[in-house]
């Protein structure tokens, strides 16, 4: 493993990135908007689990490829964002439920587990993250082998995403709850919601960097 120093520099760095607003925050923060804690918890769950084929491609060397064959992360970029702005349009034309408490069906917040592993999958650009950042920290000499270490220096950087997403989820959370819950609010909330995912999905399926 790496020396205490380099170790501390990846812990910071990972901190730093960790809690920088970006795409898992935003896609966390509008589950939980439109649809309420659990889907928020569920949401990062699923974004928390689809990280780690990132970990292994990295640890494996399977992300490399994306660096060499333009055409494909192109395509999974691509199809990436065209997912996200899919959930988006759905999470905005889904209806409320009727009743003292409106709120989006529970399915909804079920789902939101299995479609944000295939969001996360389908991030090329995460993949590129792992495969750039980790190598920084990784020592040729040390007793493990680096295909270990990418394994658990990967999955510190996994955690600390996800104490980042947790974190938004309980804030955005808990902002709800201090806007209230009338229908009229939840309409707002799912377009709020829904176009952050537009919002997000375009950014990914056009971003050239």
């Amino acid at each position: 493993m790496p020396t205490t120093e380099t170790f501390l520099a990846f812990l910071a760095a990972t901190a730093l990135f960790a809690y920088m607003p970006g795409p898992a925050v935003l896609y966390t923060a509008a589950q939980t908007i439109s649809r309420g804690r659990r889907a928020g918890f569920l949401a990062a769950a699923g974004i928390h689990i689809g990280c780690y084929a990132h970990v292994f491609a990295a640890a494996f060397g399977l992300s490399a490829i994306f660096t060499v064959v333009p055409t494909l992360y192109f395509a999974l970029k691509v199809a990436g964002g065209v997912y996200l702005i899919f959930l988006g349009i759905q999470m905005i034309r889904t209806r409320v439920s009727s009743g003292p408490v409106p709120e989006l069906p529970q399915k909804s917040a079920r789902r939101a587990f299995l479609d944000s592993i295939l969001v996360e999958v389908l991030n090329p650009k995460a993949a590129i993250f792992f495969i750039a950042f980790l190598p920084q920290f990784v020592s040729p000499e040390a007793s493990l082998p680096i295909w270990v270490q990418f394994l658990v220096l990967g999955t510190i950087v996994n955690f600390a995403f996800a104490s980042a997403d947790v974190a938004t989820v309980l804030f955005a959370s808990e902002v709800k709850k201090r806007l209230g819950r009338t229908s009229r609010f939840q309409d707002f909330t799912r377009w709020i919601g829904g176009s952050l995912l537009v919002g997000l999905g375009v950014r990914l399926a056009t971003d050239r960097a």
